[in-house]
């Protein structure tokens, strides 16, 4: 792995804020998962032939091989369009970036070593600064009630938000999020559009305190023009204070207005993180389905040539 990705995620891994923007775009990503071209053609005439064919016939062409054929350019500018510099670019891709343009090819720079008589830099300010639960409730009197009253509470104090995202983990699942998170703080998730295809979104993990877990979401588009002046739409922070005692994670985010994020799209990536994140599987299907999702978190992360954004739309669209 080269020096921008290992320096993107150092970077990542001590921000203690979340990222800012002063731009709103999103990447346009059309639906084109029958549409893979696999480096092996025999794995995908196995796997998806039948699909292929109806999509070939559809489409008036003889066969999977001319659907392939057909549409090939637009399957590798999906591919360029999902690259996100420093983080998943695949090695032949990423060029070692010269100093005069090395602030635009590297999304985090990091500071310069400080002389003794220098202070150490301050982190940017964030205008949505991550709250403590104490922001939110009395964490000494709450911790007092049963977990049952402590979710009540919890939703009730979110209700009148209409741009809130509220919910209640139990902590043997947060504990296989943020383990998973550890390993993958960063990774892309689809947001289907109707007739649009979907919107491709970018996601970070942070971890500002010993207490708090927040994920940020931006455009993918938006943020591999800014970097980390990339401001997030939706923001969603867990708060640990009562995981050991109570045995519960209290989660709360927000979707920012005007951003191009419906609420409910904002609870749709929620969903989707956390059935990449800490899905638990129990039958045999789901503990496929859950290998893949590893797999393709392992190959983004890794900057594997072999990730496809048609198999990362598959996956998103499963139950379980």
């Amino acid at each position: 792995m080269n020096s921008s990705a290992l320096l993107f995620r150092r970077c990542a891994a001590r921000s203690q804020t979340p990222i800012k923007c002063y731009q709103r775009r999103w990447a346009q990503v059309h639906d084109v998962r029958f549409y893979a071209a696999h480096q092996n053609p025999k794995h995908i005439q196995d796997r998806y032939k039948e699909k292929l064919d109806q999509k070939a016939k559809e489409k008036g062409l003889k066969d999977a091989e001319e659907l392939r054929t057909a549409y090939a350019d637009k399957i590798q500018q999906l591919r360029k369009e999902t690259i996100v510099p420093g983080v998943n670019a695949p090695l032949s891709e990423q060029q070692p970036p010269s100093p005069q343009n090395a602030s635009e090819t590297i999304p985090f720079q990091p500071p310069p070593p400080p002389t003794p008589q220098q202070q150490p830099s301050k982190a940017p300010k964030s205008d949505t600064p991550v709250k403590t639960l104490s922001s939110f409730i009395d964490v000494e009197k709450t911790a007092q009630l049963p977990q049952k009253e402590i979710e009540t509470i919890w939703r009730l104090r979110h209700v009148r938000d209409a741009q809130s995202l509220c919910a209640v983990l139990n902590t043997s699942t947060f504990q296989r999020i943020i383990q998973t998170a550890r390993k993958h703080p960063q990774f892309i998730l689809p947001l289907p559009r109707e007739g649009q295809g979907a919107e491709i979104h970018f996601l970070q993990w942070t971890f500002p305190s010993e207490t708090t877990a927040t994920v940020l979401f931006t455009h993918l588009a938006e943020f591999k023009l800014r970097g980390e002046y990339a401001q997030p739409h939706t923001t969603i922070t867990h708060h640990l204070d009562l995981a050991e005692e109570k045995g519960v994670v209290l989660l709360e985010g927000r979707v920012m207005e005007n951003r191009g994020i419906s609420v409910d799209e904002g609870k749709f990536l929620l969903m989707n993180l956390q059935k990449f994140y800490g899905f638990e599987a129990q039958s045999e299907a789901a503990r496929e389905n859950k290998e893949r999702r590893r797999k393709l978190m392992e190959q983004f992360s890794g900057g594997d040539e072999g990730f496809k954004v048609e198999e990362l739309l598959e996956e998103a669209e499963k139950v379980p």
